[in-house]
């Protein structure tokens, strides 16, 4: 006769539940949509954008952009998208490898990332604590390390598309979180520290914006994370006049 133990049931539902918590975390970051869609062809092939959902999830920084310069640009962004690895979507540095596959004259981007590095496993299970706490009101040095790794990469993709003949660089940085996501704060702060150090030690002409301060609450969805329209619309505000020069 099988003896049916309680607490590996408990246990097991448990881990269930975390796994299907973590599991909507994760969508919320990433704002529901995984899938690539990429703009191979614009008036403008020359000029492309590369992302995550800051970007991708509304695509109101692309076609306010885009009106503002009167053509099209090429579209690469992704919700979800870290800079370099994970398996939720095409990473920022994949995206860049398919525009060259599809059309390698670029030079000028338009871009963000790194975020989702950052936000994706503090949504999950925090392994890095990026999160601060009443208890730990202070930024870890295990999420700082995270961070710093993520400057590197970012310099690296930065000198990368320098090799590859991309002239000028805006890289939009990450404006504070609201509400239930201001324990991350501290995390996003850093890493926009860091970002612009990225735009001056890298080898292409790099110009970093800066949103922080800029995007209120009330222009943040209701995951405290993403902007709304009228969040993006400042945002592309923000982008154009260091845009504009390089058209």
């Amino acid at each position: 006769m099988n003896i049916i133990n309680i607490k590996t049931i408990s246990e097991k539902g448990v881990s269930l539940v975390k796994l299907v918590t973590a599991a909507a975390l994760a969508m919320s970051v990433v704002g529901c949509s995984i899938e690539a869609d990429y703009t191979d062809v614009a008036e403008r092939n020359d000029v492309a954008t590369f992302g995550d959902s800051i970007f991708d999830l509304n695509g109101v920084i692309q076609t306010e952009l885009e009106a503002k310069a009167g053509t099209t640009f090429r579209d690469y962004t992704t919700s979800g998208a870290m800079l370099s690895g994970g398996s939720l979507a095409p990473s920022v540095e994949e995206q860049i490898a398919s525009a060259n596959a599809a059309n390698p004259d670029i030079t000028t981007v338009v871009m963000d990332g790194g975020g989702n590095d950052i936000l994706i496993p503090a949504m999950l299970f925090d392994p890095n604590k990026c999160k601060t706490k009443w208890w730990r009101p202070n930024l870890t040095s295990k999420c700082k390390a995270l961070i710093e790794d993520i400057y590197v990469t970012g310099v690296n993709l930065l000198n990368q598309m320098d090799a590859d003949g991309v002239e000028n660089v805006v890289y939009l940085g990450y404006y504070e979180l609201p509400r239930g996501k201001t324990n991350l704060n501290q995390a996003v702060n850093y890493g926009d520290t860091w970002l612009g150090y990225a735009c001056d030690v890298t080898t292409v002409n790099c110009a970093f914006v800066d949103p922080r301060g800029h995007v209120p609450a009330a222009d943040v969805e209701s995951d405290d994370i993403h902007p709304t329209p009228a969040g993006s619309v400042t945002l592309a505000n923000l982008i154009w006049p260091v845009l504009e020069p390089l058209l």
